[in-house]
């Protein structure tokens, strides 16, 4: 269910920073109309660490009635508790999936890890992906770790964002007789990672230009690889551009350059210098022709 391009989507808020519900359903439809095959609503761009539970709740709902395409709904937490809990709603909101992060700060040890994610694939029927960005969370998910949970009915899946084109090698080398995908959690290594086996990722760069990201797939996957790394090295700079500073900062300012809705950050983020909005706004124009 979970391949191809998948936008982490942004959340646009108004001028009072409230959830922007209409910027939202806009914003969805504009994935869709450009080939996106699915959408994590309420992940590390959505920028829910700063949403109350009834915003996080709201954009689920949002994101389920607007998408025609799979919802792979952010639900995790450094709490096992407080991550049954939203996972609960997704899957009632008719999510189908959730992508579900490492506890973070607590830095649990491997049997914690798996003790946290077995207990909520006993606890939900929709399949959980799980997702490793030690960079956010201080702790890595190790291969071994991912591979004993592979075997968990209902543990689908990972987004693999440690940066580690090794460690992503060795989970699809330990999970290949599971019935389990690894995705890209780094758009700048979505291509290497389709050339081990990996079967989509979870972007960042889609937001903005979700077109050019799922023509660097559907070249793979048609088996024309030449082009799928030209289209890779093309989209490079972009990959760069849009981590100038800490995500999602420099993608709502893209967006906003695009005319998408955005709207501003909740601190602690702070809106992007003037001198790397320039140089955003550079990159961009490389890619958009009015």
């Amino acid at each position: 269910m979970f391949e191809g391009v998948i936008p982490a989507i942004i959340t646009p808020f108004t001028k009072e920073d409230e959830v922007d519900e209409e910027g939202l359903k806009e914003n969805i439809e504009f994935l869709e109309e450009n080939g996106v095959h699915g959408i994590v609503p309420c992940g590390t761009t959505g920028e829910s660490a700063t949403m109350s539970h009834e915003e996080h709740k709201k954009v689920v709902d949002i994101a389920v009635d607007t998408a025609n395409v799979p919802v792979l709904a952010g639900s995790g937490s450094n709490s096992t508790k407080e991550t049954l809990e939203l996972s609960k709603y997704a899957e009632d909101a008719g999510a189908d999936g959730v992508l579900v992060i490492t506890p973070y700060y607590n830095k649990p040890t491997d049997a914690g890890l798996i003790k946290h994610f077995s207990t909520l694939a006993e606890s939900i029927d929709i399949p959980i992906i799980l997702y490793n960005v030690p960079s956010r969370t201080g702790i890595n998910m190790k291969p071994s770790v991912v591979a004993e949970l592979s075997k968990i009915d209902g543990i689908d899946g990972i987004k693999e964002a440690s940066g580690s084109i090794s460690q992503i090698s060795q989970i699809i080398e330990l999970t290949r007789d599971e019935d389990f995908e690894a995705l890209s959690g780094n758009d700048d290594q979505a291509f290497p990672i389709f050339s081990l086996g990996g079967v989509g990722v979870i972007s960042v760069v889609a937001n903005v230009l979700p077109k050019e990201l799922v023509e660097m797939y559907e070249y793979f996957k048609s088996g024309d690889l030449e082009k799928a790394r030209e289209k890779h090295y093309d989209l490079s700079p972009i990959f760069r551009a849009l981590f100038i500073e800490t995500n999602p900062i420099p993608v709502k300012t893209a967006c906003k350059m695009r005319g998408l809705a955005a709207g501003g950050l909740r601190l602690p983020l702070v809106p992007l210098s003037e001198e790397n909005e320039r140089r955003l706004k550079e990159v961009l124009e490389r890619y958009i022709k009015e």
